[in-house]
């Protein structure tokens, strides 16, 4: 049995993680690419890896 318990993300909540703004988070998603893992209705929800690939990309 895969895990499927692996917490996803939507974009506002990764900026409270990652302390920047929502408006941040998706101009990185959308910059590197990032597909959601999970829709539901409008929200987009993305693994612990998209997090990790927009940490990176903020630490210029």
């Amino acid at each position: 049995m895969s895990d499927k318990n692996e917490e996803l993300l939507t974009a506002g909540k990764m900026a409270k993680e990652l302390g920047i703004s929502d408006a941040k988070v998706k101009k990185a998603i959308q910059s590197l690419g990032l597909e959601p893992v999970a829709k539901k209705g409008a929200c987009n929800y993305y693994g612990p890896d998209a997090l990790a690939k927009i940490k990176a990309s903020q630490a210029k």
